[in-house]
């Protein structure tokens, strides 16, 4: 099977884009963050180390210190498809990422987004 090609793109590359996303719906950079850190486990400083390296969207995921668990409640569609459908565990987890993004730029407050679970 050929691999898709995000994931070999520059998550420093993505980031700014994620915050874009964010920022144009009057939402934060700070909320991105925190969304990263909660779905990857990644610090302020490995998260700004990762950045800086220019981990490919793939290994950003692979090297997560600590993946939530409650990351598998999160559901609904990005781009058509529903993210808790996508069987490759790489894109799932690209997926898992976008959809807390969207329901971010959709105004959805932080505390509902990120479900209040342990992590």
């Amino acid at each position: 099977m050929t691999q898709h090609r995000i994931y070999a793109m520059s998550f420093a590359k993505v980031y700014p884009l994620l915050v874009a996303k964010a920022e144009r719906k009057g939402r934060t950079k700070a909320e991105v963050d925190q969304i990263i850190h909660w779905l990857t486990g990644y610090g302020e400083e490995a998260l700004a180390c990762q950045l800086a390296k220019d981990t490919d969207y793939e290994t950003f995921f692979a090297q997560a210190p600590g993946l939530n668990p409650a990351r598998a409640d999160i559901r609904g569609k990005v781009c058509g498809v529903r993210v808790e459908e996508i069987a490759e565990p790489v894109m799932r987890e690209i997926r898992y990422l976008d959809k807390l993004i969207d329901e971010l730029a959709q105004g959805r407050a932080i505390d509902k987004i990120l479900h209040r679970r342990p992590g």
